[in-house]
């Protein structure tokens, strides 16, 4: 990646900052290995009481399930997530398994496990890229979701692409984003709104 689209204001892992969501794949598989070392990243997550609520649902491109995965997205996800290794959809259970009480960070704990798969995708060389574009009343019939837990968002993972492979409106967003300053996100003693540009 060309390192003048971000930079970081303060030093920083240079796998968090390089970390982007490309959307042009090759339709490539991935092997098996490399697909479990995704949710092993996953798995080390931390969470609280260690609940570990995520579960991770996924469709290979070259399995009868790819096609179930794929229907669920919305049109224009679909026209680049045909060329994913694999689609995915992250799921979390609503209540403590020991105790049944509602976890109220249940969703929290499952973005770290999703942040810390999709880091790993990222230093493997992978396109990995979230997605809150389907239809979730759809994902959580189809996929057979318990009512305890919580539909997230869904992923696509594969083998990266030059980005000439997508349609031109796509190759102008494949681009890494920028973030807001720390300023806007991290306040010292109480919450404060920063001034809207």
């Amino acid at each position: 990646m060309n390192d003048s689209h971000r930079k970081s204001d303060y030093p920083i892992n240079p796998l968090i900052l390089n970390r982007w969501s490309p959307r042009a794949m090759t339709g490539e598989s991935i092997s098996h290995e490399e697909l479990m070392s995704l949710f092993e990243a996953a798995r080390w997550a931390p969470s609280s009481y260690n609940n570990q609520p995520w579960r991770f649902l996924y469709a290979r491109r070259e399995t009868p399930h790819f096609e179930k995965f794929f229907d669920l997205l919305i049109d224009f996800n679909k026209s680049w997530c045909n060329k994913a290794a694999l689609l995915g959809c992250i799921v979390s259970e609503k209540i403590f398994e020991k105790t049944k009480k509602p976890a109220v960070t249940h969703a929290l704990d499952a973005g770290a496990a999703w942040e810390n798969l999709a880091l790993e995708g990222s230093g493997r060389g992978l396109v990995v890229h979230g997605m809150q574009g389907f239809d979730y009343a759809k994902a959580k019939t189809v996929l057979k979701v318990p009512d305890e837990f919580e539909v997230l968002a869904m992923f696509a993972v594969g083998k990266k692409a030059p980005k000439e492979t997508l349609s031109e409106e796509l190759q102008k967003r494949e681009i890494p984003s920028s973030r807001k300053k720390v300023s806007e996100i991290a306040f010292e003693g109480a919450f404060r709104d920063h001034p809207r540009t």
